[in-house]
């Protein structure tokens, strides 16, 4: 049986509470939202926190306000199993579906938007008991010096796995992040860095309080497609999101197409995007060159499931299926 190690647990009563408790304490403390992540991670001491602030009384980071046509605000403490359904579902669906293949039904009862949002970056190296990875000498992302992944490399390579970073990338959403200094609200795309161990742009003293979707357009569209080994439960081996405005006739206005999985942090096929604007999604030649150039930022490594090679080139296939999900 794995053991949580010892730490402290704190529970502000109020969002001024946290954020000052986070600011005295700094990087010897970790926010605690449904633990779904953290607290595995902490029983294999990839992650040993001396302090765990509890958000589970905030109700404030539970709040959910506006509607599709102004544009709506989920708190960060927003269940998956709520943002499957309800507002979420009827104005962004490609959400509601990514929310909806993340685990098992019981864990999207008590896993977070904002959790899911912040998801540690995974590895096969580093995602092993305490023992194994003592056994190899430890990796870069965890008491090592080395990434077993690119041994000559000077960063760690462990990938993005969250299912609802590339959509809400692709729709353009934002998140409030409060520390005592004030409020700062950032794209989405903007949360995340190309590093497997610094892979979030928050700060230690920041708390992610609230995510925020945009209005729905008139003539838009979203999909979001995903790859695993079992289609029951299991992390992303590849999430495709796109979103594109049609015009009345059909002709794409604007597109955005996000990959997940395959880097740090959920990365962005532009060409892909561009070269749809101006063209109708209805012409298969135009999907295939469309999904071509969005598996073109798909460089993954042998650092999850399945062999990288089949997961190189299943990406032009998987962005194509969502590119024919957005004809209708």
């Amino acid at each position: 049986m794995m053991r949580l190690p010892r730490f402290r647990y704190l529970a502000p009563a109020s969002l001024p509470e946290a954020v000052k408790v986070l600011g005295d304490l700094g990087p010897e403390a970790m926010p605690l939202a449904g633990g779904t992540d953290l607290v595995p991670n902490m029983k294999r001491r990839q992650q040993t926190p001396a302090n765990l602030v509890g958000l589970r009384g905030l109700a404030a980071l539970r709040a959910v306000s506006g509607d599709a046509g102004r544009g709506l605000t989920l708190g960060a403490m927003t269940r998956l199993a709520e943002v499957e359904r309800g507002p979420v579902a009827a104005g962004w669906p490609a959400l509601a579906r990514a929310a909806a293949t993340v685990a098992t039904p019981p864990i999207r009862n008590t896993a977070t938007l904002g959790g899911n949002l912040c998801l540690d970056t995974r590895c096969s190296y580093y995602d092993q008991g305490e023992e194994w990875r003592r056994s190899i000498g430890y990796c870069m992302k965890r008491e090592g010096e080395t990434c077993w992944v690119a041994p000559g490399s000077d960063r760690c390579w462990a990938v993005s796995s969250s299912d609802t970073a590339p959509v809400l990338c692709a729709l353009g959403a934002e998140v409030t992040l409060l520390s005592r200094g004030g409020e700062r609200r950032i794209p989405v795309a903007e949360l995340f860095a190309d590093d497997g161990i610094r892979h979030l742009s928050r700060r230690p003293d920041e708390l992610l309080t609230a995510v925020h979707l945009p209005p729905v357009e008139a003539g838009q569209r979203a999909a979001y497609v995903k790859l695993r080994r079992r289609g029951s439960f299991d992390f992303p081996v590849l999430g495709v999101a796109a979103r594109v405005r049609l015009s009345a006739g059909g002709t794409v206005e604007a597109a955005r197409i996000f990959l997940g999985a395959v880097g740090s942090r959920p990365q962005e096929a532009r060409a892909a995007a561009d070269f749809l604007v101006g063209r109708r999604l209805g012409d298969e030649e135009v999907i295939r060159e469309a999904a071509r150039l969005a598996a073109q930022v798909a460089k993954p490594m042998q650092n999850t499931d399945l062999t990288l090679g089949w997961r190189k080139g299943v990406a032009r296939e998987y962005a194509a299926r969502a590119l024919r999900e957005l004809v209708g």
